[in-house]
């Protein structure tokens, strides 16, 4: 009795690998586009050197920015992570952390590892590339600086004021680009929310400069995010 011949099913290569072999990244790197707003995002980077990625928490905005800047770094297009965030607590004080420089930011750095973990894993000859290219650059020390062939990420820059926006936005140099990722509706300083929202609408008419507006249908992290935030919405407009 013969066998039957086993019918050949073609798969078509994920978007991980689209990724990867479009930017001649080896297999180690894994990302993947989980809607069409992170595909739209994720084009924008090459058409812009500066790029503000607005919208709620869970849309992946933090993890675009790392998972491209990565993607730069390992297709050696670039040779430097940038990586900074205000130093704003969420409603509480850690109080003196120990340590030097480095080790105190690294709690606030936190967000931005893990993405890089998805991406690279945390044992690997890529994590190995990658952790030698970032640079922490907290931005009180980056008046005067000059960011040369880096993807620098500014992240929750809903917590920034206009000053250390503008500072940021004026370190980059040649063959670096700008992403600026915030949620405009959780700012932890005064004022916060209306100024990442000037800057950005503001900023938008330059060319070179582009602005992705993600919205609550692209929550990603969990389904029951968006309904969180809805209610939360509904509780603050009462107060």
């Amino acid at each position: 009795m013969s066998r039957a011949k086993k019918k050949k099913v073609e798969r078509k290569p994920t978007v991980v690998r689209d990724v990867a072999r479009k930017s001649g990244i080896s297999s180690g790197f894994r990302f993947e586009f989980l809607n069409s707003a992170q595909r739209a995002a994720w084009g924008a980077f090459d058409k812009h050197d500066v790029l503000f990625l607005l919208g709620p928490a869970g849309t992946g905005k933090t993890q675009l920015a790392c998972a491209f800047a990565m993607s730069e770094i390992l297709a050696k297009k670039r040779e430097k992570i940038v990586l900074t965030r205000p130093v704003v607590e969420a409603g509480e004080s850690l109080g003196f952390l120990p340590g030097t420089m480095e080790e105190k930011l690294n709690p606030y750095m936190m967000p931005m590892y893990d993405c890089i973990d998805m991406c690279v894993g945390k044992e690997s000859v890529e994590r190995d590339i990658i952790s030698k290219s970032i640079e922490i650059a907290p931005i009180a020390y980056c008046r005067g600086r000059t960011f040369q062939e880096s993807i620098c990420i500014f992240d929750e820059a809903q917590n920034a004021t206009k000053t250390q926006l503008k500072l940021f936005m004026t370190r980059f140099g040649k063959n670096s680009k700008l992403i600026i990722t915030g949620d405009p509706e959780q700012s932890d300083i005064r004022d916060g929310n209306t100024t990442l929202l000037e800057v950005a609408n503001k900023m938008e008419e330059l060319p070179g400069v582009g602005v992705i507006r993600f919205k609550a249908c692209s929550i990603v992290r969990h389904p029951l995010i968006a309904g969180i935030l809805e209610k939360f919405s509904e509780i603050e407009k009462k107060v």
